[in-house]
């Protein structure tokens, strides 16, 4: 089922975050979210934009969120999208069902431009976003540096 969020999520879906934090490339955080703090950016996000969450037997198995795009008033018809998985779930069509739900939201409210951003390689979240439309518009080489490693990013865009 996917659902819109609530505050009583945050335990799962800092679970979900965190692996990611200690053990990927995928996200440039390098220290773990409390609850608390993801509490906070439940609140915050969820407060101006869509928040959702996909749930199977009172398990949360993925979620995603629109959010700001930058801060200058010229974006505000521009959100980023972002989409997190158990990782266990990965694989099973949930974060297809999860951005589908939400670039539905987006549209609802009347955003002209989606973007992921994504570091590479991800070939799973390149192949994500190309399915719903999404073309490559940059390449940043080694801008981040994660475990010693330099990394790239790509952002991808959609106009609705």
């Amino acid at each position: 089922m996917i659902r819109v969020v609530n505050i009583n999520d945050a335990r799962q879906l800092v679970e979900i975050y965190n692996y990611y934090v200690l053990n990927t490339i995928i996200t440039f955080d390098n220290a773990p979210f409390s609850i608390e703090a993801f509490k906070n950016k439940i609140e915050t996000i969820s407060s101006n934009y869509p928040f959702i969450v996909f749930e199977n037997d009172n398990k949360i198995l993925g979620y995603a969120y629109a959010n700001k795009w930058r801060e200058k008033p010229a974006y505000k018809h521009t959100v980023e999208a972002t989409v997190y998985l158990d990782h266990k779930a990965v694989g099973k069509q949930i974060g297809t069902k999860l951005y589908a739900e939400l670039l539905k939201e987006i549209k609802k409210r009347n955003y002209h431009v989606v973007i992921g951003g994504l570091t590479l390689p991800n070939d799973a979240s390149v192949r994500l976003h190309e399915k719903f439309g999404f073309k490559q518009v940059a390449h940043f080489k080694a801008v981040g540096l994660k475990f010693d490693k330099w990394l790239d990013v790509g952002f991808w865009q959609l106009t609705l």
